[in-house]
């Protein structure tokens, strides 16, 4: 199936969600790669406020490069999910809606995922000048001396994604690669 999901982000939104659904993701998310996701876990440890507000949040992970004059952002395509992977469920716990990336996932973020009524959808790797056209606005607004990895603010448009993880338990990769298995 496919599916529109826009501003405000909730969890009845993406309760119905299943592995293999296409969605097109409309308003704010955010960017964090490992650098960032370690730094806001230990914002988090010693009681502070982290950059965003983590409930209900999109996290977006991207390092995007230098944006062209005219540009909000330059190519901007999915790394590999698994480095964030020994953070995110602290992040789920916190009330985080979405994860965006590519790859698979480890046991623990998926069951944090379900467990907390969370998704994680895959991008389109190798497409990163294609997932740019999406951003509309983008601004540094945590951890600027992280570079590429700093965290942005991201307005999207139609930001093409599967969903891997649902809020069920289904799981993309898994359920893909049995139904391979069952036509050879």
């Amino acid at each position: 199936m496919e599916y529109r999901l826009t501003e405000p982000f909730t969890k009845e939104a993406v309760r119905n969600l299943r592995a293999g659904d296409q969605v097109l993701v409309t308003g704010t998310i955010y960017t964090a790669r490992d650098a960032a996701h370690k730094k806001i876990v230990e914002m988090m440890d010693r009681g502070e406020k982290p950059p965003f507000d983590i409930a209900d949040s999109i996290i977006y992970y991207v390092g995007p490069t230098p944006a062209k004059p005219g540009n909000p952002i330059g190519s901007a395509g999915p790394t590999t999910s698994y480095r964030m992977d020994a953070y995110a469920p602290r992040l789920l716990d916190a009330g985080q809606l979405m994860m965006i990336g590519k790859g698979q996932r480890s046991a623990e973020v998926a069951e944090a995922a379900r467990r907390n009524g969370a998704v994680y959808a895959a991008a389109i790797g190798g497409a990163a000048a294609l997932m740019a056209q999406c951003v509309k606005s983008a601004e540094v607004i945590a951890f600027p001396e992280l570079g590429a990895e700093a965290v942005r603010r991201l307005y999207v448009e139609d930001l093409p994604v599967t969903i891997v993880l649902d809020t069920e338990g289904g799981n993309l990769y898994e359920e893909g690669r049995s139904a391979y298995l069952q036509r050879t």
